[in-house]
């Protein structure tokens, strides 16, 4: 079994993320959503890759498997976005999430973000239980902070808050 590498986001990768996050957002939970309204897809340098932001990819065997994005709001704080994993790729065979999300949030703590917000959809169940296992609690709307850029799909937030002295 081939095993997951996680890189930073590098411009061959560009393609290959735009097709799994719209097949996950619009195949498989039906989101009515484009890479219109994704015009962070267009140019994640200049997103994501600033500040203490940065943007994973998770492959196998040369492929893109997963994707999560760390976007700095500024007073110490970020917003976790773009985490989606192929299907295949989920669970503990592979543990792609759990490599994303260790990549995350040793980036964070080394860049002096304390913490971590994020907003999802109602319908990544999954991926709900996997926040909770892995220390994100759920929040209300009026609990994020000001600079959090909420998405038009976003109903359910999570806050992590990371170790002190990490």
């Amino acid at each position: 079994m081939e095993g997951i590498s996680i890189t930073t986001y590098q411009s061959e990768y560009k393609d290959e993320i735009i097709d799994l996050i719209l097949g996950i957002q619009c195949k498989e939970f039906g989101i009515p959503i484009t890479r219109e309204d994704q015009p962070d897809l267009g140019d994640i340098p200049k997103v994501y890759q600033t500040g203490a932001g940065n943007f994973w990819v998770a492959a196998c065997g040369g492929n893109v498997v997963g994707t999560v994005a760390l976007f700095d709001i500024g007073n110490h704080q970020a917003a976790m976005r773009k985490f989606f994993i192929n299907p295949s790729y989920r669970g503990s065979r592979y543990n792609t999430a759990k490599e994303l999300i260790t990549a995350l949030t040793t980036w964070a703590a080394g860049h002096d973000i304390a913490e971590i917000f994020l907003g999802t959809t109602a319908q990544f169940l999954a991926a709900h239980r996997f926040y909770e296992k892995n220390g994100f609690t759920e929040i209300t709307k009026p609990d994020l902070p000001a600079a959090f850029p909420v998405m038009k799909v976003d109903t359910k937030f999570y806050y992590y808050q990371l170790p002190v002295g990490q």
